[in-house]
């Protein structure tokens, strides 16, 4: 990040031969000149470039948590539904929606962020024939992981059973199950096409379908549940179709907007060459994401085993709830901190793309600030949004200093994660996750919460200790960063990927 203000003059776009178009004109040199000018001072260069990106991040950032709270209020809208069904519903579709489904989202949203990294890089690279095909070829191979994750699906009943669930709870969240296998497929083509998408800065249109959705979904979850009575099986296919909804209108604008014009090129045979590299950066995007995904749902499997596991689980899964809502602001800015970095590396602007980790890492750590202060002066009477329990109430107020520091890392985590996706940086990360998170983390917490006696608190410290110690780690190594670099490491990438694509026609 040192190198940002270095007196070095703008560096040029990897690619001239192509014409800008509107949309290309959204990577702009200006913010690369503003901090190449040496007749400015760093003050005035900081001010100028903070407009800027300010600007820019937040026409990215805003949006994209927009989507992620309303997809996330679609899912919960059905738990929702069905748990005014009785409380065996309630458990059925809260263990199916928060436990099995959480699993191939993970694993979806984790493969689709190689086509952020590599679409991002080639969008700003005016390379806009790659993105079309980047889209593609991740949604093939996101398909074909689609079918093992179907086959778990159809065995959730027993292993269910295996993992100590009731027989009547097992069957209950099966039948649920049974009806979000449409949904697999569906996250299968919506992630890599809402990553072309946001690659381009193409993010409000996204919210806009979200929203309409979440509205079609509520009536038609109502009338399938209260009027057709089709029970769980009718709610899960109900949020199944709500997400086909999504993908169709979201691919219907790539083929209408001319914003596309340039990236869509209709389908190509190129899409199935150059797989088994695209596998293995997809396959260390996934394993990157699902380890941070799992991470604290593996605090509540492990507070279950406390010796008072109800008021630990309930005041957790009052903590954990708050936890996730703001989280959705990180995810946010961990797709703009992406879509900035990639672009400005493929534009070929090193100042740039170090300016925006630093306004983006910043901003959002302001924010989760803000939230975290709100948590210590509402510490009290936060869970009575929740539950009326003055026992749950007590035990949520201890463990709230925790989520405090939990909201304010994850202010910062997911943004420097959105840094390591624009900058292709995957499987380090992974490498990074499994250390802190399975090595330190857990081990840390299950002594602390056992052998301490401290409890639920012990256990949320010693995964708050990994987290931290993965931040600490990301800091450093994007503090180190050589920009110039990156932006040669992602020409070079662009330009193998693309020798790729072309190797097939060139055989022809």
């Amino acid at each position: 990040m040192g190198q940002s203000f270095q007196d070095k003059g703008p560096n040029e776009p990897l690619l001239e031969s192509e014409p800008p178009t509107l949309a290309a004109e959204q990577i702009s040199p200006e913010l690369e000149e503003i901090l190449s000018d040496t007749s400015l001072s760093h003050l005035q260069r900081f001010g100028r470039a903070s407009v800027i990106e300010l600007r820019n991040l937040f026409r990215l950032a805003a949006p994209a948590i927009i989507v992620y709270l309303l997809n996330n209020t679609t899912s919960m809208s059905t738990q929702i539904f069905c748990g005014h069904l009785g409380n065996l519903e309630l458990a059925a579709a809260s263990l199916g929606n928060s436990g099995i489904q959480l699993l191939a989202y993970g694993v979806m949203l984790g493969m689709g962020s190689a086509v952020e990294t590599l679409c991002g890089q080639a969008y700003g690279a005016h390379k806009y024939e790659m993105l079309g095909i980047y889209l593609q070829r991740s949604t093939i191979l996101l398909m074909l992981t689609g079918i093992p994750l179907t086959v778990a699906y159809l065995f959730s009943k027993p292993i269910l059973i295996l993992l100590g669930q009731s027989k009547t709870l097992a069957s209950a969240a099966a039948l649920f199950v049974y009806g979000l296998i449409p949904q697999i497929f569906a996250y299968a083509a919506n992630f890599p096409i809402q990553k072309f998408l946001q690659a381009q800065s193409i993010v409000n249109p996204s919210a806009y379908i979200a929203a309409v959705t979440l509205v079609f979904h509520l009536f038609l979850t109502w009338l399938v549940l209260y009027v057709f009575d089709w029970g769980l099986f009718g709610g899960a296919l109900v949020l199944s179709i709500s997400w086909w909804i999504v993908v169709i209108a979201q691919f219907v604008y790539i083929l209408w907007t001319d914003r596309c014009k340039k990236t869509w090129n209709g389908f190509s045979l190129q899409a199935f060459f150059g797989m088994w590299d695209f596998f293995k950066l997809s396959l260390a995007s996934a394993v990157m994401l699902c380890l941070e995904t799992w991470y604290f749902q593996i605090l509540i499997l492990i507070a279950g085993l406390l010796p008072n596991p109800e008021v630990a689980l309930d005041s957790l899964a009052v903590c954990t709830t708050i936890l996730g809502w703001v989280f959705m602001i990180s995810l946010g800015f961990n797709a703009a901190a992406s879509v900035r970095v990639s672009n400005e590396l493929g534009a070929g602007h090193p100042k740039s793309a170090a300016f925006s980790v630093v306004v983006v890492t910043l901003s959002s750590f302001v924010i989760s600030v803000i939230f975290a202060i709100l948590v210590l002066l509402l510490r009290h009477v936060m869970s009575y949004a929740f539950t009326s329990g003055e026992t749950i109430a007590e035990a949520a107020s201890d463990l709230a200093p925790l989520l405090a520091l939990s909201l304010i890392l994850n202010g910062i985590q997911p943004v420097l994660s959105g840094v390591a996706v624009g900058c292709g940086w995957q499987t380090f990360v992974a490498y990074v996750n499994v250390g802190c998170y399975y090595v330190v983390g857990i081990p840390l917490g299950i002594v602390l919460g056992f052998n301490f006696k401290l409890e639920a608190k012990g256990i949320w410290l010693g995964l708050l200790g990994g987290t931290a110690m993965q931040t600490i780690i990301l800091l450093w190594v994007t503090f180190r960063t050589n920009w110039e670099q990156e932006v040669e490491k992602a020409k070079s990438r662009l330009n193998m990927w693309q020798d790729q694509s072309k190797k097939p026609l060139l055989n022809d």
